[in-house]
């Protein structure tokens, strides 16, 4: 979903105004509020009208080829600002300026600039030079991806005011056949844990009741560092942190994981009891043809090691179909497999040519009609397997933390309970009772759908 934001500097003689759309997945919009932190710093204000905007900036997204149209669209979209708007000057920033950078500018003529994920932090700075009349431009900002905030860089957060997400690391070690990541993103580049304790407790201080640890595997993080188990390390000392009720990582490996940290998991009261680790697929040969670590014996048997030791778990996973040599027969293993576990919540993503990955010269190419009947048949055994969860939720009072009106209808409140991550899952739409956003509330559960409930406060 695109989140729209304009900014305009305070003390010039005619204002300037800077549009902002952030594309993409959680990292990006954590690269959009710094990006806006430093805007802001820099003397530019906010409105919320991009045709008043004279520069518009797209944050792109270029994970997969649905994404990277997204973000292609909303270039063309907001290139038309130029004839009907204000706009002078627009810059494609983020994960598909850094993949493609030139070709971008050539591809979309419309563009002025074009800004990676190293440059980010240089965004005041580049729109300025953009502005001046004149003179010859550097049009692309694309520096080798370095560039990684801390706790005294300035943001600007977008979302709920009670929640936020806070980077620990950027870039990837992996391998994986399928996954561009590391073109865009480098090597992984850990955060001091000083550096995100100390960002933890100024969100906590501003109100924050939940964060959510994100990066682009977060079970490795600070192997850089030369921590040997990085992420131990780093809950032990956010769990410390006053205020926090709900800690949740992301984007977890299912590779290292230790009995310290599933301790760490069942132990402490902060760390949400939710697993979020994208298995991709189950199948053997495609899981090392992925170059996926770890086998369907050691997924299965982590699995049930995680859930017998972690009371009342909730499971998040994902998987690509379609993925090249994906045959009739590995696809039912995974149906099979999908099926027997009953997991959670389930991610599926269908397989796209990525240049320069390994997985982009393999034979045995899936039909994207294929493919995307294999994801219809999984996302609907999944939601027969959703809703028999929820409904045992029914007459059970659980606890929730309200995230404000709902937008669907003002007579009903959305809050989320803590097997539900902000964004990606289903809600609890709350049709009795009051409750303030960031407020923890109990609530009786009178009905279900497959990934919403619905239920009353009380007590």
């Amino acid at each position: 979903m695109a989140s729209h934001t304009v900014i305009t500097p305070r003390a010039r003689a005619r204002p300037i105004t800077i549009g902002f759309v952030n594309l993409g997945c959680s990292k990006n919009q954590v690269d959009s509020e710094v990006m806006l932190g430093a805007l802001a710093r820099d003397g530019f204000t906010l409105t919320d009208d991009p045709a008043r905007a004279e520069v518009v900036i797209i944050n792109t997204c270029g994970f997969i080829e649905e994404a990277k149209q997204e973000s292609i669209n909303a270039i063309i979209e907001h290139g038309a600002l130029k004839k009907t708007g204000s706009c002078r000057v627009l810059i494609a920033a983020g994960c598909l300026a850094q993949r493609y950078q030139g070709e971008l500018l050539k591809a979309l003529p419309e563009l002025d600039g074009v800004v990676g994920t190293g440059d980010t932090g240089r965004i005041a700075e580049i729109c300025r030079s953009l502005l001046v009349p004149g003179r010859r431009r550097q049009r692309v900002w694309a520096s080798p991806p370095p560039y990684l905030y801390d706790e005294l860089t300035p943001r600007l957060r977008l979302g709920k005011a009670h929640s936020a997400y806070v980077k620990i690391a950027e870039g990837c070690n992996r391998h994986c056949a399928f996954c561009a990541i590391p073109l865009m993103r480098g090597k992984q580049r850990s955060r001091p844990i000083e550096s995100i304790i100390a960002e933890a407790a100024a969100l906590a201080a501003d109100g924050v009741k939940e964060i959510n640890l994100i990066s682009q595997d977060t079970i490795n993080y600070g192997v850089d560092l030369g921590l040997r188990h990085g992420l131990v390390a780093l809950l032990r000392e956010l769990v410390t942190v006053k205020g926090l009720r709900w800690i949740r990582p992301f984007y977890l490996y299912p590779q290292q994981v230790t009995d310290e940290l599933i301790d760490l998991y069942a132990g402490e009261e902060t760390i949400t009891k939710y697993i979020d680790m994208p298995f991709q697929h189950i199948n053997d040969a495609l899981l090392k043809r992925m170059h996926r670590l770890g086998d369907k014996a050691h997924i299965t048997k982590l699995v049930a090691r995680l859930r017998a030791r972690i009371p009342g778990l909730t499971f998040r996973t994902a998987f690509i179909v379609g993925f090249p040599g994906e045959t009739k027969a590995a696809f039912s293993e995974l149906k099979r497999y999908l099926t027997e576990m009953e997991f959670d919540r389930v991610g599926v993503f269908l397989y796209s040519d990525e240049e320069g990955t390994l997985a982009a010269d393999l034979d045995k190419k899936i039909e994207r009609r294929v493919m995307e009947d294999r994801r219809a048949e999984l996302l609907a055994i999944q939601e027969r397997i959703a809703l028999n969860k929820s409904r045992r939720l029914i007459g059970q009072t659980i606890e929730v933390m309200v995230d404000g009106v709902s937008e669907e209808t003002e007579l009903l409140l959305e809050a989320r309970h803590e097997g539900q991550a902000p964004e990606i899952d289903g809600v609890v739409y709350v049709n009795e009772g009051m409750g303030v956003a960031g407020d923890f509330v109990k609530v009786e559960i009178t009905d279900a759908a497959a990934y919403d409930l619905v239920g009353r406060i009380v007590g």
